[in-house]
């Protein structure tokens, strides 16, 4: 699996947005490749206003990275269905994405700045 799923640290400053809003900003982000997919920035939960995201009854099963655990964001719009995932409990090889959130670039803007 190393060669699969490459997780490494990322420089610079990052910043999570959604809903017209800054909800997390970081300097311990993780890039995570995974064979031929575009990379996903991973940031801290320690990082994020977690009080602006609910955990979803949505989750998904990978058989690299284990069970993931869906969440939707409460913005002043309205609630972003589904908009972040994270592995809390993830496979060995990739236990460094514990306690992080990924987010669909299409709901939530993830960018370094």
């Amino acid at each position: 699996m190393a060669d699969y799923i490459k997780i490494r640290p990322v420089d610079g400053t990052w910043v999570v947005r959604a809903g017209g809003a800054v909800i997390g900003e970081t300097k311990s982000a993780l890039e995570l490749t995974e064979g031929s997919y575009s990379a996903v920035i991973y940031v801290p939960r320690d990082d994020m206003a977690m009080a602006f995201l609910e955990k979803s009854e949505t989750t998904s099963s990978c058989p690299h990275k284990g069970t993931a655990t869906y969440y939707s964001i409460i913005a002043k719009s309205g609630a972003i269905q589904d908009a972040a995932w994270s592995y809390e409990a993830p496979l060995e090889g990739v236990a460094d994405i514990k306690g992080h959130l990924a987010f669909y670039p299409s709901k939530v803007a993830v960018e370094e700045v």
